[in-house]
């Protein structure tokens, strides 16, 4: 499988979506504080956003590994199984932190803000999808498969803050 991270670098118009509205950014790895995984699992930092959250890599392997997402603030929750699964979050959904109750009024409203602010949004992120080979889900699809992933398999997936050994909160819970 070709390398998703590496299609990100060399395109630069994928590359400038998923900076925003995406607001992920490959140069943003290195997380504000000292964490580990309760599980002792290896946890890699690789990409970033605006507001000092990080995109960790959970276990062992590569792109196809879970993908942890943790704010400047205390919360964390697994966001993704996989690069591909978190391109097309952010691609279809760059609101997702901000859809706390996963309803489709909730979504309806946070999408038009960001419609409003960028009436080009929709034929952005469909050339930042062909460019990096992705097929995209409904908005729908992807914040359910969201709240499966955070509420199912991100049980299992609970960050510390070393120094402390105190667990984050869950940014998105059951």
């Amino acid at each position: 499988m070709p390398s998703m991270i590496r299609a990100i670098t060399e395109n630069a118009e994928a590359a400038s979506f998923l900076t925003w509205p995406g607001d992920f950014e490959l140069d943003c790895k290195d997380h504000v504080e000292d964490v580990h995984l309760a599980s002792g699992a290896a946890l890699e930092g690789f990409a970033g956003d605006g507001s000092g959250g990080t995109y960790f890599f959970c276990g062992d392997g590569g792109e196809e590994r879970p993908i942890l997402y943790a704010d400047s603030e205390g919360g964390a929750t697994l966001v993704a199984i996989g690069v591909q699964q978190l391109l097309q979050l952010l691609l279809v959904a760059p609101w997702w932190r901000d859809c706390r109750a996963f309803t489709k009024e909730e979504s309806r409203k946070l999408a038009a803000e960001y419609h409003d602010d960028m009436p080009d949004l929709v034929a952005r992120r469909d050339r930042a999808a062909t460019a990096l080979g992705l097929d995209l889900p409904t908005e729908a699809e992807a914040l359910t498969t969201l709240r499966r992933v955070a509420t199912e398999a991100g049980r299992d997936f609970v960050l510390v803050f070393t120094p402390e050994g105190t667990p984050y909160e869950r940014l998105i819970g059951d």
